[in-house]
């Protein structure tokens, strides 16, 4: 028999996407002025009810709990440490009898317990032990059910579950946690102590829709796709394939969670002219792929959607790749 943790994050009403872009569980949670929300609302209850509904039925005992902050989402990560190591390290425990679902209300959440499950398990770079992969700065993380609270979504946009072929039915998602396999998945981390699942993309637009030029260096493992001198409309990067196309542009071609690299793309709008000399704006998309990527604003600020979190740039940030170091249950 199974424990099963059913974890649902607390969120700002009206603020979907916003949740893991802050120190708390509720990404941004309050005013810049440090006020505190003015009300919030609750995860909703249907599809968690139902997933309970169907673990209980199935054999395992179900734990629902709510967490609105860092410390209560630690609080129920510490159900999945190993035991006792005799370098002191917090390990996660392969043969764990608790299994960890997160009710996702948007990819944002879902990183915000990633991101916690990584500070709870990476050692410091000092204490590296020997049974650490080569290629990594985590071990290998529990594999996490995934049960998605919206619909899917059309559009450019679908989310990680969509992308990925996981179960969204509350109680396909129960028989995969405790009847199927884990599928291990690339994690990005960065240098500003968060990590990536799906992607990010740099850049904004003005009040009629219409993209914002910006300058910043863009880095690839050797590869320079951009030296910061040209103006971009865009750059993406990408784990998976949330952010491979920006209207009808195509940015990334192939993102893969599954093969140890991320894809990295920027579009650059290039003056040509006909052999009538009348002159043509066409976009030209340089694409790369490494283990890391470094961005470096040439000047000011730039927005981007990070997992769909809010945030802006201002100073350079590189990501890595973590290969196979998170894991989905799947079907």
């Amino acid at each position: 028999m199974y424990d099963v943790v059913l974890l649902t994050l607390g969120s700002e009403r009206d603020a979907p996407g916003t949740c893991g872009s802050g120190g708390g569980c509720c990404g941004n949670s309050g005013s810049a002025s440090g006020e505190p929300p003015a009300e919030r609302c609750e995860t909703p209850r249907v599809p968690v009810l139902a997933c309970a509904d169907a673990l209980a039925a199935r054999g395992a005992r179900v734990d629902p709990v709510t967490a609105r902050s860092d410390a209560e989402i630690d609080d129920v990560l510490s159900r999945l440490d190993g035991p006792p190591r005799p370098d002191g390290l917090n390990w996660p425990d392969a043969d764990a009898r608790t299994r960890l679902v997160v009710g996702t209300a948007s990819d944002a959440q879902l990183r915000t317990v990633l991101r916690r499950l990584v500070r709870r398990y990476a050692p410091p770079a000092s204490r590296r032990p020997a049974d650490l992969p080569a290629d990594r700065t985590v071990p290998d993380l529990p594999p996490v059910g995934v049960l998605p609270l919206d619909p899917v979504r059309g559009g450019s946009h679908r989310d990680l579950a969509a992308q990925l072929g996981l179960p969204r039915d509350p109680v396909a998602v129960a028989a995969a946690v405790l009847e199927g396999t884990p599928r291990r998945l690339d994690l990005l981390r960065n240098d500003g102590g968060s990590v990536t699942l799906d992607g990010a993309l740099f850049g904004a637009a003005d009040e009629g829709g219409r993209p914002l030029h910006w300058r910043g260096r863009v880095e690839v493992d050797d590869t320079l796709l951009s030296t910061g001198d040209d103006p971009l409309l865009a750059c993406a990067i990408g784990n998976a394939g949330g952010y491979a196309r920006l209207a009808d542009v195509t940015l990334l071609t192939a993102p893969d969670p599954g093969d140890g690299l991320v894809e990295v793309a920027v579009a650059v709008p290039v003056v040509a002219r006909s052999r009538w000399g009348r002159r043509r704006v066409r976009l030209e998309v340089r694409r790369a792929r490494g283990r890391a990527v470094a961005v470096v604003p040439r000047e000011g600020t730039v927005p981007f959607l990070d997992d769909g979190a809010e945030g802006e740039l201002s100073r350079k940030r590189s990501w890595w790749t973590e290969p196979g170091a998170w894991a989905v249950w799947a079907a």
